[in-house]
């Protein structure tokens, strides 16, 4: 089995920061693309940052120049370092990776089970 395991995100004034981890765990895959996925009350989910295996990072307009993509490709972990917090970053962050499972021979998409940014005013 494989999953991923995220930390991170809780309650902040505008303006903070905080600092999403994720890490994939499981054995016999290797990884891709990793990304972190938002979704707000009443909206759809959408990509908030993603990172290639490469390092080439791509970002939602809403958060440059704020929001800090990394992976750490040793340890499967991708991070998400949020800065100068608005109250609409309030969402449930999702972590997402699309793993190569080496067994199986096939790419899979995994999602987290979410994490909670509350950005108060």
């Amino acid at each position: 089995q494989v999953q991923l395991e995220e930390s991170g995100g809780g309650l902040v004034q505008a303006g903070g920061s905080l600092r999403l981890s994720c890490g994939a765990h499981g054995r016999a895959f290797s990884i891709n693309a990793m990304g972190w996925y938002r979704q707000a009350p009443g909206k759809q989910r959408e990509l908030v940052a993603g990172i290639t295996s490469g390092g080439n990072t791509n970002y939602a307009d809403s958060v440059k120049g704020r929001f800090t993509i990394s992976r750490d490709n040793a340890k499967n972990t991708v991070n998400l370092q949020m800065n100068s917090l608005k109250p609409e970053d309030t969402a449930v962050y999702y972590c997402n990776a699309d793993l190569f499972r080496i067994n199986l021979g096939v790419t899979q998409t995994y999602w987290g089970q979410g994490t909670q940014v509350t950005v108060s005013s």
